[in-house]
């Protein structure tokens, strides 16, 4: 019994040490804790059930018109400025809590801004991956759409390693089951291949209320095509 509990040992071993969780420590995502704390309080209230749970970052939590853009679709609204995949990991209760949605959307787009500590598109695949295995322990059958980063001229110059994370995260949900990526960059690229300013708020990476516009009825689409 000894050599096989030995096996064992060393088996879960492995698998922590291959987790995303292993790499980050307390800094890395305690910043985001007055929020996440916010979303506790909202999950221990009664949520609307067969809803459509919005998780991810600023996009997510600044989006005022999200209740009226998907009605008649009740909404669950989860979204922390400034988050990132490396961050969100930490947070799976709070974020997707422990409701009956009837999909769950997601959008996070920080990880990759030009910055010192950007990860890799490869890393920030993994992450995802990491982040997909949360919902499924969650949510196993739950259809869950991912929408694509969207291109914009404060972070241009990041633009072809974020379309290589795009590309990488397109390939692995069109090879699994109940997940979806919605694209949407080319909608919000102007004829000449550049990013449409006229959709963002001054700072040309929150979308303003065309912008919102636009990204809603993209991403509403694809969320009446995979319920219907």
């Amino acid at each position: 019994m000894q050599p096989r509990h030995g096996i064992l040992l060393a088996l879960l071993t492995l698998l922590f040490s291959c987790s995303p969780l292993k790499r980050y420590t307390k800094e890395n995502y305690a910043w985001a804790l007055p929020e996440i704390e916010q979303f506790k309080r909202l999950n221990a209230q009664v949520q609307p059930k067969n809803a459509l749970l919005f998780v991810g970052s600023s996009s997510i939590r600044l989006w005022e018109t999200l209740a009226r853009d998907m009605a008649p679709y009740p909404i669950i609204q989860r979204g922390y400025g400034g988050a990132h995949l490396r961050d969100a990991i930490f947070f799976p209760d709070a974020l997707l809590g422990d409701h009956q949605p009837s999909m769950i959307i997601g959008f996070i787009a920080n990880d990759i801004k030009g910055t010192l500590d950007d990860e890799s598109p490869q890393r920030v695949k993994r992450l995802f991956k990491y982040f997909v295995k949360q919902v499924r322990e969650r949510y196993p059958d739950v259809p869950f759409l991912w929408v694509e980063i969207t291109p914009t001229k404060s972070r241009w110059a990041q633009w072809e390693e974020i379309a290589l994370l795009n590309k990488k995260i397109k390939a692995y949900c069109d090879k699994t089951e109940h997940l979806y990526f919605v694209e949407t960059s080319e909608a919000f690229l102007s004829a000449e291949g550049y990013p449409r300013t006229e959709l963002f708020v001054e700072d040309q990476l929150h979308l303003n209320a065309q912008g919102y516009a636009l990204w809603s009825s993209l991403i509403k689409n694809e969320i009446e095509k995979r319920l219907n």
